[in-house]
């Protein structure tokens, strides 16, 4: 990891233990003040605890121009973005995406696209529905290996990351703790329940609390929503099409909207906030994700919509283009800051039952 982010990340850490004023607005400050010295590991740990609410740095005192010129949410982004990259497998491909995020997202939809668009050769006589353009063997022969990579590159990320982070062995207590805090976004509260100041250092508001709420639900509607038609399928003998009032439709359509709205609403409070609080390379590929996943979450919605008309062969290579880049980006992208912030919520209560026995 680079030297110049830890260290200058260690020296904001060190006034801010010696200060305490922000000690209750989020899990970072509990985890900073617990500490003594900060090694390379505890400010990593550290970093990806911090969501970047940016309320700390709205009421610290010794921002600029203050000779001590602190910006923590941005040192900690900086270390944060670093460690992503530098855990990941293969690393070259997250340096990449994060660098050129956007052109490498839309070059990417566009290239399966049209692969998928070749492949409509490989359609089964007599399917019906998206099964006339693409074959159900064909899909789970491109989608089983582009889901299972992901995970396991995910799988070896997080295992260096908790080794350098030199966290203990979690209990299931500890899990459910960490699982705990992700499902209800706590930390992105404010500390005292009004939320943060993200989009703007004079008001509190739960705004970005609930945008991401609307992300990580919409996409685990989305995923219900495939997992339910699997089972259908293979236990029940229930292939695709569904009606509208279907399980799998009700759980996609309800997830998409949440999606694309979460999406779009992302980006709206990004363009309002100051970038100057953020990791300094980050936009491209912050943009690139959300981007790519609001794309995949409008791209199914519209299959449902022009599922019966002329349009639906277009629309289902371009959604499942989206889908299959969205899972081989997803180890290199921002969506992979979930799986780390959820392993520090872990990894945190796990130091805080360490040590309170």
């Amino acid at each position: 990891m680079q030297t110049d982010f830890l260290n200058e990340a260690r020296r904001q850490a060190e006034i801010c233990n010696a200060c305490r004023y922000c000690e209750g607005y989020c899990s970072v400050f509990p985890a900073l003040h617990a500490e003594r010295a900060f090694s390379d590991g505890d400010l990593t740990q550290l970093a990806n605890l911090c969501h970047n609410c940016r309320g700390c740095y709205y009421a610290c005192q010794y921002t600029a121009p203050h000779e001590f010129d602190l910006n923590l949410p941005q040192a900690l982004a900086n270390v944060r973005q670093d460690s992503w990259e530098e855990f990941a497998f293969p690393q070259s491909a997250a340096r990449a995406f994060q660098k050129n995020g956007v052109m490498i997202a839309l070059a990417t939809v566009v290239g399966f696209a049209l692969l998928f668009w070749a492949a409509r050769a490989l359609a089964s006589a007599g399917g019906e529905g998206f099964y006339a353009v693409l074959s159900h063997n064909a899909m789970v022969a491109i989608f089983l290996p582009a889901f299972l990579f992901p995970l396991a590159s995910i799988a070896v990320s997080l295992r260096r990351y908790w080794r350098a982070i030199d966290a203990g062995r979690p209990t299931l207590a500890d899990v459910v703790a960490g699982f705990r805090a992700a499902a209800t976004m706590r930390n992105l509260d404010g500390g005292h329940g009004d939320g943060c100041n993200f989009e703007d250092e004079d008001r509190f508001s739960n705004a970005r609390r609930m945008v991401h709420q609307a992300v990580m639900y919409g996409f685990l509607l989305c995923f219900a929503s495939t997992s339910v038609a699997t089972l259908m399928h293979y236990f029940f003998a229930m292939p695709a099409p569904y009606s509208l009032f279907s399980l799998p439709k009700i759980l996609g359509i309800s997830g998409g909207l949440l999606l694309v709205t979460g999406c779009v609403e992302m980006i709206r409070l990004k363009l309002r906030s100051d970038p100057a609080l953020g990791a300094v390379h980050a936009w491209g590929g912050e943009v690139g994700f959300i981007g790519l996943l609001g794309f995949v979450g409008l791209s199914g919605l519209l299959l449902y919509a022009l599922g019966q008309t002329a349009m639906m062969p277009a629309l289902l290579v371009l959604h499942l283009g989206a889908v299959l880049a969205f899972f081989l980006l997803t180890p290199f992208t921002k969506m992979a800051h979930g799986f780390y912030r959820l392993t520090a919520l872990v990894a945190d209560a796990t130091r805080k039952r360490g040590d309170a026995a």
